[in-house]
Order: structure tokens, then sequence, then C-alpha cells
């Protein structure tokens, strides 16, 4: 973590600044014209969704009458999730089922592509119950069958239909949906040859870190076997995730993506690190937040994380031995005691609520001393002592 480099924290880091999300998403289309795949990692309320929605927006031609005629990007974000409603038959609380949005283009062909055969051997890689789509009535309903021990010591197969999956389970059916559609547009099918661009925002909101895994390398396998026309990109805010992409995809260009404070903007950072450093991304920002005053609770939750990681690469045993108070410094259980509370509070990156002054002083000889007991290198910190 050390260096010799002096360039300014921004260079050091390689980032390049943009005003808004709708330069972002052109600068990114630029980046595809040279590469495959682009990989984003961002943090949760940065805008990786809106980026997305920015992006697809791009590669839109509308009418004089407000019609889309023609559009290029296939995308994955939480919108698509939005276009699978469930109805759970309050009335007998019998037949649940998950209700298909048919006015969306993303369904396109859905009648004559046979789906069911195309997702149902992506699904089986992950979860354990049956469904079945109904292009008439534009639903899906699922089914699970179970072992049940008889009174004879013998075990019978009970099957349960309409059943209601959990979210989890849920997440796992859209995301197989929408990888049978992108198998559609490598194939080249009539239905999806307008796509051009592929587009995946945080796949594996509700994965466990097994699946997180899985899926990744799943997508890799996918993506990399794609047709040369087709251009990827794939943001998430899972760390894990975005290791195994990284590793999987190595001719990608890697991203960290994050908000300029001093201008509502946004900035891009460039890693070629595996496993990707981004803790030296966030105490950049939570250096430069520092500086500025304009610190707010959530900013003790990414702390916490940096001082976890960092606690895992030294060998500690727990992450609060990174807490090393100055001699003259009473404090440091103090710290320790101000971190558990403050990170494990209700304290969201959607509703920032700024620190009070105290916490901002303790936050400030918190991030300093830790800044300055670590051998990270000076040039990603100016005017701190070494």
């Amino acid at each position: 973590m050390t260096g010799a480099n002096k360039k300014q924290p921004d260079k050091a880091m390689g980032a390049e600044p943009f005003p808004d999300l709708p330069a972002l998403a052109k600068h990114l289309r630029e980046e595809l014209d040279q590469k495959k795949f682009v990989l984003l990692y961002a943090y949760n309320g940065t805008g990786k969704t809106r980026l997305s929605t920015s992006f697809k927006d791009l590669g839109k031609k509308v009418d004089e009458s407000g019609e889309v005629t023609e559009r290029d990007t296939l995308y994955f974000n939480a919108f698509t999730e939005d276009l699978f409603q469930w109805d759970n038959d309050l009335a007998n609380d019998h037949e649940r089922v998950l209700k298909i949005n048919q006015d969306s283009r993303f369904f396109a062909g859905l009648g004559e592509l046979e789906m069911d055969n195309r997702i149902r051997p992506l699904l089986s890689r992950y979860v354990d119950f049956e469904f079945e789509i109904d292009t008439d009535a534009w639903e899906v309903s699922f089914a699970r069958e179970t072992r049940q021990k008889k009174d004879d010591g013998t075990y019978e197969t009970i099957r349960e239909d309409d059943i209601k999956v959990s979210r989890g389970e849920e997440n796992i059916f859209i995301w197989c949906f929408f990888l049978a559609i992108v198998q559609l547009a490598l194939d080249s099918a009539e239905a999806y040859k307008w796509v051009k661009y592929i587009y995946i925002d945080d796949p594996i909101s509700s994965l466990d870190d097994n699946n997180a895994v899985m899926v990744a390398h799943h997508l890799a396998q996918l993506m990399t076997g794609s047709h040369e026309g087709l251009r990827v990109v794939i943001s998430t805010h899972h760390v894990l995730f975005f290791n195994v992409l990284c590793n999987e995809l190595k001719k990608s260009r890697r991203y960290f993506l994050s908000k300029r404070l001093q201008d509502d903007g946004f900035a891009l950072h460039e890693t070629d690190s595996t496993p990707f450093l981004y803790h030296l991304a966030s105490l950049v920002e939570l250096h430069e937040a520092m500086k500025s005053g304009a610190l707010y609770t959530h900013h003790f939750n990414m702390l916490r994380r940096v001082m976890e990681q960092t606690a895992c690469f030294f060998g500690y045993a727990k992450w609060d031995e990174c807490i090393k108070a100055e001699g003259d410094d009473p404090n440091q259980t103090v710290y320790k005691r101000v971190i558990d509370l403050m990170s494990h509070g209700d304290y969201s990156l959607y509703e920032p609520r700024e620190m009070l002054p105290d916490n901002k002083e303790h936050f400030g000889r918190i991030l300093r001393q830790f800044i300055t007991r670590h051998p990270f290198s000076p040039a990603l910190f100016p005017n701190e002592a070494t």
C-alpha cells in the first residue's frame, strides 16, 4: 500500500470527472467502442440504477408523437424486477401467481420462443421449485415437491402448487428469465436483433455469497461466449460479485464509481487491482468528506467496512485492532463504541443525516489516526502527517 507516487489524489486513483449521469453514460458508450466489457463498482445510492437508465435512453429514437421507434440496450435493473408483480389471491389465499407486464418490449416473443424451456435449465442451477408461464394470462405459477414421512416409515413425494416463493427465489427467477433473453440476443433471434448493448445493474440484491459467486461465474461464462458485436456493462455494490467478474473477464475495463462532493458530479476511478482494493477509494472519499466538513452518519458505516477489510489484510483478530490511538489520546475504547453505535444505526445513503459536531470530531480523529498508523500511500492523503 505504500508508494513514492507524488501525484494528486484524483490522479493517483485514476479519477475522471463527469458533471452528470448522461455525460458519464456517453463516456461508457465511447469506452465500449474499444472494449467488450466495462465493470463498475459503486456503493448503493451512488446512482448506478439511474446511470443504467441514462445509458439506455441514449440509444432511443423517438418520433414526433413521442413513440420510441428504435432502441439498442437490453438492461437489467430495479425497473426490470418491477415488470413482475404478485397477485396473492387475497380473496381465497390459494392461487398465487406472478403477473407479467405484457406492455414491455422486454417480453417480445414470449409466446413464440418457448421461454419455459429456455429458463428451466438456467434456473435449475440455483433453486428446487418448478414454474409454468401462462402466455395467455401473462402470469407465472410456481410449485415445489417435498418428501414427507408416512406412518409406516416410508416417504412420499408431495407437490404443492400455486406457492409464493421467497424474495430471493423470485429474484433468481427474474434473473434467469433475463439470462434466457440475453441468450436469445446472443443467438441473434429476430425478436432481439435490436440489442447492441447489455447493461446489468446489481442482479444479486438478495443473494448470499455462495450464490453471488455462482451467478458471477455463470454470467461471465455466458458473456465470454457472446458474439463480437454485443457490448456489456455490469455495475454492482457487491464486492465479492465484482471480484469474481474481474477474475473471469480479464480484459474488461474496471472502475470504481463515486460521487464528487464538491460539485454533485461523478468520478470514475480506474482500478486494475485483483482483488479490487475498493477500500482505498473509500478512504479517499472519507478523507475528502472530512476535509470539507460534509460528514454524514453513513460515513461511519463506510469507515467500519474499510477497517474490517484492513484487519483481514493484516491478519488482525478483530476490526477494532485498527483503532490505534495516539499516545496522548485516551479514547481508544470510546472510539470503538462510537463506531459500533453509529455503524449499526438506521442511517441511509438515501436520506443522509449530517453528523453532530462531537461525532465529526471523533470521526476526524479516528480517520486521521487510522491513515497515519497504517502504510497507505501518502499521495492519497495530502496534508496528513506520515
